[in-house]
This record gives C-alpha cells, sequence and structure tokens, in this order.
C-alpha cells in the first residue's frame, strides 16, 4: 500500500534536505551524477524520486511537476508524511530584468504570486512568502565562494505560461524591483512557512521575458551544473541535515 496517493515511498526512504526539480529527468539527471549510493524510491505518475548521499550526508531528490497546484502536493507530503525540513527548489525561471542574463541564478529572497494556491491557503490574507534566512545567507557566501554569475532578491511566481501579454502583466512587479518570474517558488515558501519547514529557490534563468532571448532545450541539463552542486552545498551545510539517516 502507498504511503500517500502519490507516493510510493516508505518512511524514511526520503532524506531531511530534499532537491525540488520540476523535471523527473532532471531529477534523475541530479541523482545520478552528483549522488553515491542512489536508489528510486518513487515512480508514482513519473515523478520520480531519489535518494542518496552528498559527501556523506544523506539527500534526496524529488520531482514536483510544472506550476505551483502541482508542488504543493509534494512538498506537503515530504513534509508532513516523510519528515522533510529542508527544501531546495532547483528549477528554470524567465529574467524580467535587463541585467539578468541567460544561463546566471537566481537566488530568490521573496516571492509574490497571484497564484490561488496562496489564497486557499491563507483565505483573505496577503502574504510575501520569503525563503529561509539561514538556506539563503549559505547560498549567497557559498555562490560568491564559488564565483557564480547569480543574483539574490525578489521574484515572482505565476500560474499561468501562456499570455497574451507576456511582459505586459509583469509591470507590477517589475516596477518592485523582480529578478525573475517561475510557477513553483512561492508556494514553496508559503508550505515551508505553515509547516515551520526551510525552504530556498535556486533557478537557472533559461529565457528573459524582456529581451525574448532562449537559451536551448538541447543544453538545458548541463546549464543545471552550476545550480544543482550550489543547491547540495547549501543543503548539507544546513545544521542537522544528516542526523537522520534514510533507510
Amino acid at each position: 500500500m502507498q504511503t500517500t496517493p502519490h507516493n510510493e515511498a516508505k518512511r524514511g526512504d526520503y532524506a531531511e534536505a530534499v532537491l525540488l526539480p520540476g523535471d523527473p529527468e532532471r531529477a534523475e539527471w541530479i541523482a545520478t551524477t552528483f549522488l553515491d549510493g542512489v536508489r528510486c524510491v518513487n515512480r508514482v505518475r513519473g515523478a520520480l524520486g531519489y535518494t542518496g548521499q552528498y559527501r556523506g550526508v544523506p539527500v534526496s531528490v524529488q520531482t514536483t511537476g510544472i506550476g505551483a497546484p502541482s508542488l504543493a502536493i509534494y512538498v506537503h507530503e515530504l513534509i508532513e508524511t516523510f519528515g522533510a525540513r529542508t527544501l531546495i527548489r532547483v528549477g528554470t525561471c524567465g529574467a524580467l530584468a535587463e541585467h539578468v542574463k541567460l544561463r546566471s541564478l537566481v537566488i530568490s529572497q521573496s516571492a509574490s504570486s497571484d497564484s490561488q494556491v496562496n489564497r486557499h491557503l491563507l483565505g483573505a490574507y496577503n502574504h510575501a512568502p520569503s525563503a529561509s534566512f539561514e538556506l539563503l545567507q549559505r547560498a549567497a557566501m557559498r555562490a560568491a565562494e564559488l564565483g557564480l554569475d547569480h543574483h539574490i532578491g525578489q521574484t515572482a511566481s505565476n500560474d499561468v505560461f501562456y499570455h497574451p501579454d507576456p511582459l505586459g502583466r509583469f509591470s507590477g512587479v517589475r516596477a518592485h524591483g523582480a529578478l525573475a518570474v517561475d510557477m513553483e517558488t512561492s508556494a514553496l515558501y508559503t508550505l515551508a512557512a505553515c509547516f515551520g519547514a526551510r525552504a530556498l529557490s535556486v533557478c537557472t534563468v533559461v529565457d528573459s521575458v524582456v529581451t525574448g532571448e532562449e537559451t536551448d532545450t538541447a543544453e538545458r541539463q548541463e546549464l543545471f551544473t552550476d545550480m544543482s552542486r550550489l543547491a547540495l552545498e547549501v543543503a548539507i551545510a544546513t545544521p542537522n541535515v544528516g542526523e537522520r539517516t534514510a533507510t
């Protein structure tokens, strides 16, 4: 019997720290490229989940799918059912500022959103979900140490990928300094706040809403090396990570 309707893993199969890519192929690539002793713990609906070790510390990678509703299911279950406490999104984003170039990293300090997911969780209250300061601080320090091209600041999360006014719809958040847009970060930060968990979003810029430039999909997996390594370094440097060994 499955532990949840969406995940066949058993309790203890996930590490305390989990990386969250949207794409199952990216989840597999991260797990097999960076982790030792990897085993697949979930295949339900093709949302691949893996657990292994990075530098001797247990770490998991779980696919979340596209958008806030899909991510919300997996994050909710990872925290409530499987005991995850540190969750780091490793995804893609579109630049909303001209100085944010393709292939750079965006580390989200906070994420505004028009998503119905936040409204269902919080009712009529406005909420400005933010990253864990601890994780954000570690990411900023490690990114500088590694010499990575990165930006830190406000981002936006949107529920609609295809829109008749791709740039105009973001005029408000752009005027207030938003660096980039994705579809998941705000929901991740909101759920982490609800459960008292730690969360961070590190995304690779694969297109620009401002200039219309975009990377070739054929190069995207190799583009994710810096993002994945940074997220893993942050994950294992977090206190308490690794104290619970996945079985």
